[in-house]
Formats: structure tokens, sequence, C-alpha cells
């Protein structure tokens, strides 16, 4: 049964950062892409950045590039989101998701970022 579980939302100023983690289990985690998507307050599920089961290819929406960096730890079967440079408009829930990214992509239950001051 495949599992993903994020971790390390919170409550950020602007400017300020945070670390997103994502724990997978049940599958082999190496052997799949990966990515983040975030879901703001009343708007619907945009992706935001995605990497190959070797991290050697890596992509970023426009929004987020330069500021958010994603990697993986094959070994922890473990997806990170390292975010800096926070804007309130990076407000959202946060997911990770197995495989490439889609709308019916398999999803964990999100962690909530919130950017204010």
């Amino acid at each position: 049964q495949v599992q993903l579980v994020e971790s390390g939302g919170g409550l950020a100023q602007p400017g300020g950062s945070l670390r997103l983690s994502c724990a997978a289990s049940g599958f082999t985690f190496s052997n799949y892409p990966m990515f983040w998507a975030r879901q703001a307050p009343g708007k619907g599920l945009e992706w935001v950045s995605g990497i190959v089961s070797d991290g050697s290819i890596i992509r970023y929406v426009d929004s987020v590039k330069g500021r958010f960096t994603i990697s993986r730890d094959n070994a922890k079967n473990t997806l990170y989101l390292q975010m800096s440079s926070l804007k309130p408009e990076d407000t959202a829930l946060y997911y990770c998701g197995k495989g490439y990214y889609s709308s019916g992509s398999v999803r964990g239950q999100g962690t909530q970022v919130t950017v204010s001051s």
C-alpha cells in the first residue's frame, strides 16, 4: 500500500525558509519520479516541482525557480522541498506525489505552509 506522509510545514515570515519532507513507503521509491504540488485557498492544484528517479533531471514552475529546491534521498525513501525567500503567495497546502504529475496521481495528505508577517 502506497503511503506518502508530508511534514515540515508551518508559519513562516515573508523572506523566510521552510523545508518540507515526504516519507514514502509501500513501493520502490528509487524507481519512481516524484513531484510536489500545492493548492492555495480557493484555487486549483498546481504542480510545483518534479524530480526523476535518480535525481538527474529536475523541473520547477516558473514562480518558484531560484527559490525552491527539490531533492531526494533514495536510501531514506524521502523527498524534500527546500523553500527560501518565501512569499505570501506561496501559502498553500503542499502535497508530494508519486510518479509524473497528473490530477490522478497518488498524493499524500499534505502539509500546510502559511507565509505571513
